[in-house]
């Protein structure tokens, strides 16, 4: 069984419909997919709508942007209850964050004599619901400034970059809290990929374990064969799911194909039982076998 647990589809950073992006999973040989867009589960529904008759089931998630001890971090979250009002309103807290600096990041690119307006971004984003920095970067390859999105990232959207400006997340404790509150299963996405392995170590994962993390994110393109071990033994040693996945993004992201990286079997019904136990009434759509 092949089974890849973290992808975006254009409702937030990714370049496919939720139904394209399933049936592209199944076209990919894929017998599982979650579709994790950035802070929503605005592309649940059309997911779901699409996933039996695709032929592969589905799980649904988000990709939340938090922060612990001043780096950004990533945690999915899975099988979350969608109408858990305390869970959507701190989302809807990040997504305003996310749309407040858009603005802003577009000033400081004219600035700089690039002619990146919000008219020309939204042909660009092309109405997705959650909009940030990708879709800038879009707008820079758009423009002829950059050549991908990983160039405009580094040259101008980055941390310190001449376009950064910072945005509100919630602290990952209390956003753990939070997905726990909703009856969902948290996992720390990428931790040793994006900036964050200096806060990460064993310890904090043995705090954020106390909190009611219940996984880490090992097999990403992000971790190398020596990151993968390590996180895989803290992993061992606290009793925590270990995950792989592509982070899909369809043509925004090179490389990170579908099923690229894989979760075991084993590995998602423990995500199942966990978000059973805790009461969810979010299930994986369709047969898991």
């Amino acid at each position: 069984m092949t089974i890849d647990l973290h992808t975006h589809s254009r409702v937030s950073d990714g370049t496919e419909s939720p139904a394209d992006l399933v049936h592209a999973a199944a076209a990919a040989g894929l017998h599982v997919v979650a579709l994790t867009d950035h802070d929503t589960t605005a592309g649940w529904d059309e997911a779901v709508a699409v996933a039996e008759d695709a032929g592969i089931a589905l799980v649904r998630g988000i990709e939340i942007s938090t922060r612990f001890r001043g780096a950004g971090v990533h945690l999915l979250a899975y099988l979350p209850d969608a109408a858990d009002a305390a869970l959507q309103a701190e989302l809807g807290r990040i997504v305003d964050g996310r749309e407040d600096r858009v603005p802003a990041m577009l000033a400081r690119l004219r600035d700089l004599g690039i002619p990146a307006t919000a008219e020309a971004l939204a042909e660009v984003s092309g109405g997705n619901t959650v909009t940030g920095r990708p879709h800038i970067a879009d707008l820079l390859v758009r423009l002829g400034v950059v050549a991908d999105r990983d160039e405009a990232f580094t040259g101008y959207l980055t941390e310190g970059g001449p376009a950064y400006v910072d945005r509100y997340a919630t602290d990952l404790v209390d956003m753990i809290a939070l997905v726990n509150g909703a009856r969902g299963v948290a996992v720390i996405a990428h931790p040793w990929g994006r900036g964050s392995a200096g806060v990460l170590d064993e310890a904090a994962f043995g705090v954020l374990k106390e909190a009611g993390l219940a996984g880490i994110e090992v097999d990403h393109l992000d971790h190398d064969p020596h990151a993968r071990d390590g996180l895989r033994r803290i992993a061992d040693r606290l009793n925590l799911i270990v995950t792989g996945s592509s982070d899909h993004h369809g043509a925004g992201k090179v490389g990170h194909d579908l099923g690229c990286e894989t979760t075991a079997p084993a590995q998602l019904q423990r995500i199942v039982d966990r978000a059973a136990a805790l009461g969810s009434p979010t299930t994986v759509v369709g047969k898991v076998s």
